[in-house]
């Protein structure tokens, strides 16, 4: 089977893609945008020159199925907290209470699975009780930024009729104002507890944790009839393993070296939209 090599960057000399071009043996190169190229009929067997050279280069890479096409895959499964979006919502919940380094500690133990998910976000959630919940809308309003290519990732996948579901273990408070915003097709995340207009403390009902999240693609995949080759899935920390595990084609975006290592491809220096020449498509005008 002949295999493509992607290569992306935010800036790659032309000497660079030639010197790829002849490690790999391509037989062409092709731009895909102003950031992305690839290295046509390339050879899978370099792949170990191929990765050193591009991390000395600081630029990511992947081998790709000749054959591959972004209408291939049906279904495209998104963490929220440092993938789709670039904060950790929890974490600029907790800023507004001067709690931030408490609170972020623990947030990083977890993605890096040092600590249960589900213990570490009882832990956190119970550092905000007491926090009016119109705090959550300062957040949303004033700190969370879509990650770079985030929208352009998205239009690509609609033109490719690809169904898109966010699962996290953050809140529905946030997952459920991007579905709306994004024009998302599913969304599953945890219930932050309020009374009297302020936060208690507590998560409602099942955390929605690792296996939670590989539970909810099993769930969207199969009541879209849809097989595994089909899903394409992307995250960044230890609680998305179990999820990457299931899909087709797993992404590790700007991910822990725990899940850069286990995943399919890994997007370590561009945006979202790095996703696109990876599942065979180019980016749309």
């Amino acid at each position: 089977m002949k295999t493509h090599l992607i290569v992306q960057g935010t800036d790659i000399p032309t000497r660079d893609l030639k010197d790829l071009a002849k490690l790999a043996g391509a037989d062409a190169i092709e731009a895909i945008s102003a950031t992305a190229f690839r290295l046509a009929a390339a050879n899978a067997g370099a792949r170990a020159e191929v990765a050193t050279f591009c991390e000395s280069k600081a630029l990511d890479h992947g081998w790709v199925p000749a054959d591959r096409r972004i209408g291939d895959f049906g279904l495209l499964v998104m963490d929220m907290d440092s993938t789709l979006i670039t904060i950790e919502c929890i974490d600029e919940i907790a800023d507004m209470q001067g709690l931030k380094p408490q609170v972020s500690a623990i947030t990083e133990a977890a993605m890096r699975g040092e600590i249960d998910f589900a213990e570490s976000l009882r832990r956190r959630v119970a550092l905000l009780e007491g926090l009016d919940k119109t705090t959550l809308q300062r957040v949303y309003d004033e700190r969370l930024q879509l990650s770079p290519g985030a929208e352009t990732l998205l239009a690509a996948a609609r033109a490719a009729g690809i169904r898109t579901l966010l699962v996290s273990g953050g809140f529905t408070f946030f997952t459920e104002r991007l579905k709306a915003r994004l024009g998302l097709d599913y969304t599953a995340a945890n219930t932050l507890e309020t009374a009297d207009g302020k936060l208690s403390g507590r998560v409602l009902g099942d955390i929605v944790d690792a296996q939670g999240k590989a539970d909810w693609l099993a769930r969207v995949r199969d009541e879209l009839g849809m097989d595994a080759h089909q899903v394409v899935a992307i995250g960044d920390g230890a609680n998305d393993l179990k999820m990457l595990a299931q899909a087709g084609v797993s992404i590790a975006y700007h991910a822990k070296p725990v899940v850069r290592g286990q995943a399919s491809y890994a997007l370590n220096r561009v945006g979202l939209e790095g996703v696109i020449p990876l599942l065979g498509g180019v980016r749309p005008c």
